[in-house]
C-alpha cells in the first residue's frame, strides 16, 4: 500500500503592530456609567456633601468618590490605578464621571471635612430611596414591611510603611486601621461607616453609629419612628459589643437588640440551671440545640433575656493548644474532664442577650436562626476586600484612607444595585455575585469602540455580548433621574 505522508504545518510569523486606541479591556464601564446616571449618584452626593472647592471647576466630591469606586471595581488596588484608568481612552469616554489623576485625588480627599464625610451617608441613603422605588413590587414590599436588620461589626485593614497617621498596631502585631460598619442586612448595603485606629473599642462610639444608621434608614423610607405600626429595627452585634449602654440606646431608639454575651462564671452557672427537657433542636444546624437561660447582665434593660445555643463536639477534636478559640466555648468543667479522657463528647456554647420575644421554644429557635445570619456583614467585608480594594490602606494621610474606604464600600453598593436593577440576581436579593465575579463577567470585558453617525457602538467579544447587551437594555428601560 502507498503510504500517505501529511504535510508539516508551517508556523506563521507573528508581528506586534501598533496599539489600537479604540480597544478597551473595561467595556463594562458603560454599564456602570448608565447605572450612575440613571440613579443620579453624583448629584445626590454633591447635594449632600456640598462644594469642596472655592471655585466651581474640576471634579466635585461626588465625581471624585464615584471615580475612586469605579477604579476599584475595575480591579485597581492603589491610587495609581486612577492614572491607569485615565490611560484607557475608551473607558474614559464611557465613564459617567471624569477620572482625576492620583495626585489630584489625594488633594481632593483632604478637602472634605469631618462633617462632609458624614454627609456621604445621607447622599447614598437618598440614592437607596430611589433604588427602592425602582425595585419590583414584591421585592420592595419585603424591604418596606419587614423589620430592618442592622448588623454592626469591624474589620482591620493593614497598611504598610512607617509614617502612618490614624492607624495603630492590633493584637496580632499588624499596623491597621479599623473600619466600623453598620449594614442593612436585607438590602446588603452599608448605612454608616467609621474609620478608626487599630486598637479602638467599638463600644465607645457605637451609639453614634447606631443613630446614624437609623437616620439613613429613615431617609431611605423603611424606618418610620413616628408610626407605631411600623416594624421596629433590629440590631445584631457580636460579643465585642457587649455593653448595657448599647442595649439601652437601642431600646431608647424604639429598636430591638441581639448582642453576643461573653462567657464567665455567672453565664456557666445559668447553663447548669437549664432543664434537660428545655433544649430544642436548632433550625438548619446539625447537632445544635437552643434553650433560654435565666441570666441577665447587670444594668441591662429589664426585658433582656439570654438565649443559649449548644453544639455537640467530639472530645477528640479539642485542640491541645490552650489558645484555641473553640476551647473557650466549652464549659470549663466539661473541658477538664474531656482533656483527662473521661468524656467522649462535650458541648460548645454560645450566648445571646436580646429584648426580642423568646417566651416559647419556637420563638427561641427562630430567633437563634435569625441571629446566626449575622455573618452577612462579614460577607460585606469580604466583598469590599476581595472584590474592591479594602485589603490595605494606601496612604499615610487619614483623609486619603477615609476616601479609599468609602470608594471600596461604594463599589460594593454599586455592585448590589447593578445586580438588583440589571436582572443579575434572583429578584429577591439572593443569588448575588461577589464583586470579583461581577468584574470578571461584566466589567472587565474586552471590546472595540466604534463611532458611527454620532453614535458610540461597543463591539464586545461574542462570549460577552449577550450579557452586556441585556444588562444595558434593562438599565436604559428604567426612568431617568430628574
Amino acid at each position: 500500500m502507498r503510504k500517505i505522508r501529511g504535510r508539516k504545518r508551517q508556523r506563521r510569523r507573528v508581528r506586534i503592530g501598533a496599539p489600537d486606541a479604540s480597544v478597551t479591556g473595561n467595556a463594562g464601564v458603560a454599564v456602570l456609567g448608565e447605572l450612575i446616571d440613571r440613579l443620579g449618584v453624583v448629584e445626590a452626593l454633591d447635594t449632600a456633601v456640598g462644594p469642596i472647592k472655592a471655585r466651581d471647576r474640576g471634579a466635585t466630591a461626588g465625581e471624585f468618590l464615584v471615580a475612586l469606586a469605579q477604579a476599584q471595581m475595575c480591579g485597581h488596588d492603589y491610587l495609581v490605578g486612577l492614572d491607569r484608568c485615565r490611560a484607557d481612552s475608551v473607558a474614559v469616554e464611557l465613564s459617567a464621571v471624569p477620572i482625576p489623576a492620583s495626585t489630584t485625588a489625594a488633594t481632593l480627599a483632604g478637602r472634605l471635612s469631618g462633617e462632609q464625610w458624614l454627609s456621604v451617608e445621607d447622599g447614598l441613603a437618598t440614592v437607596a430611596r430611589r433604588v427602592l422605588r425602582l425595585l419590583p413590587v414584591g421585592r420592595r414590599a419585603v424591604l418596606e414591611n419587614t423589620a430592618p436588620t442592622i448588623d454592626l461589626d469591624t474589620t482591620d485593614t493593614e497598611t504598610y510603611g512607617r509614617t502612618k497617621q490614624g492607624v495603630s498596631f492590633n493584637h496580632m502585631g499588624q499596623r491597621v486601621g479599623r473600619t466600623h460598619l453598620a449594614s442593612w442586612a436585607q438590602a446588603g448595603i452599608p448605612l454608616a461607616v467609621d474609620l478608626r485606629h487599630g486598637t479602638s473599642d467599638p463600644r465607645t462610639y457605637s451609639v453614634e453609629l447606631m443613630e446614624r444608621a437609623l437616620a439613613s434608614l429613615a431617609r431611605i423610607g423603611v424606618y418610620r419612628p413616628d408610626d407605631p405600626t411600623a416594624p421596629r429595627p433590629r440590631f445584631r452585634m457580636d460579643t465585642g459589643y457587649m455593653s448595657g449602654a448599647l442595649a439601652a440606646a437601642a431600646v431608647q431608639a424604639e429598636s430591638d437588640f441581639a448582642i453576643g454575651v461573653r462567657r464567665g462564671k455567672p453565664v456557666w452557672a445559668a447553663v447548669h440551671r437549664v432543664p434537660a427537657h428545655a433544649w430544642e433542636p436548632a433550625a438548619g444546624m446539625a447537632g445544635a440545640e437552643v434553650a433560654v437561660a435565666d441570666y441577665v447582665p447587670g444594668g441591662w434593660p429589664e426585658t433582656t433575656c439570654c438565649v443559649v445555643r449548644r453544639v455537640r463536639l467530639d472530645a477528640n477534636l479539642i485542640s491541645a493548644d490552650p489558645r484555641a478559640r473553640r476551647r473557650r466555648t466549652i464549659d470549663p468543667d466539661q473541658l477538664a474532664l474531656a482533656l483527662d479522657g473521661e468524656l467522649d463528647t462535650v458541648y460548645a456554647y454560645s450566648f445571646i442577650a436580646t429584648n426580642l420575644p423568646v417566651d416559647t421554644p419556637a420563638q427561641a429557635v427562630t430567633f437563634e436562626a435569625w441571629y446566626r445570619q449575622r455573618t452577612d456583614i462579614e460577607d460585606r467585608f469580604r466583598d469590599a476586600k476581595h472584590g474592591a480594594a479594602l485589603r490595605h490602606l494606601p496612604s499615610g494621610d487619614p483623609a486619603v484612607n477615609q476616601a479609599w474606604v468609602w470608594g471600596a464600600l461604594l463599589g460594593t453598593i454599586l455592585s448590589a444595585w447593578l445586580q438588583e436593577l440589571g436582572g443579575l440576581d434572583d429578584g429577591a436579593g439572593r443569588g448575588r455575585a461577589h464583586l470579583s465575579r461581577l468584574r470578571r463577567e461584566l466589567i472587565n470585558i474586552p471590546a472595540r469602540l466604534v463611532r458611527h453617525g454620532r453614535e458610540l457602538i461597543i463591539r464586545p467579544a461574542p462570549t460577552h455580548h449577550s450579557t452586556l447587551a441585556a444588562v444595558l437594555a434593562r438599565l436604559r428601560a428604567l426612568p431617568a433621574f430628574a
